[in-house]
């Protein structure tokens, strides 16, 4: 299993709790439906980051709720070039079940919004552009 800093384990659950958080609060509904959805969804993830999410509480960033927004998208891109550098074949994954995640966070309550759409399209792009520099 691939050892992570604290920093690094930090930054990877700012990522992913954070981007089901944007997805969820992009469009008013079922949070509790919502939240249910992405913890059962984050199976997508391996054993190993599955484990370093469930080491300690999530954090987001502060501030406004653009300062958030981008502290999560900033975070997702940090955390694809932490698994390119530690375990590269979790990079690619990680981006496709984060994805994965915030879609099934969207269609909780049975429909996806316009503004749920926006979010997880913000998301997969900050995935695959980190994704493409590494």
């Amino acid at each position: 299993m691939t050892a992570f800093t604290d920093e690094e384990g930090r930054t990877l659950r700012t990522a992913v709790f954070g981007a089901m958080v944007l997805v969820s609060t992009a469009d008013p509904g079922a949070v509790d439906e919502e939240s249910r959805a992405g913890i059962r969804a984050m199976t997508a993830l391996s054993p190993a980051l599955r484990a370093v999410l469930a080491a300690a509480h999530p954090e987001l960033p502060d501030g406004s709720v653009a300062d958030v927004e981008a502290g999560v998208l900033d975070a997702l891109r940090e955390s694809v070039a932490i698994l390119a550098a530690k375990a590269p074949a979790e990079a690619s994954a990680f981006a496709d079940a984060v994805v994965a995640v915030c879609r099934e966070v969207a269609a909780a309550d049975g429909q996806v919004a316009e503004a749920e759409q926006a979010m997880v399209a913000k998301v997969a792009d900050a995935l695959a552009a980190a994704h493409s520099a590494s």
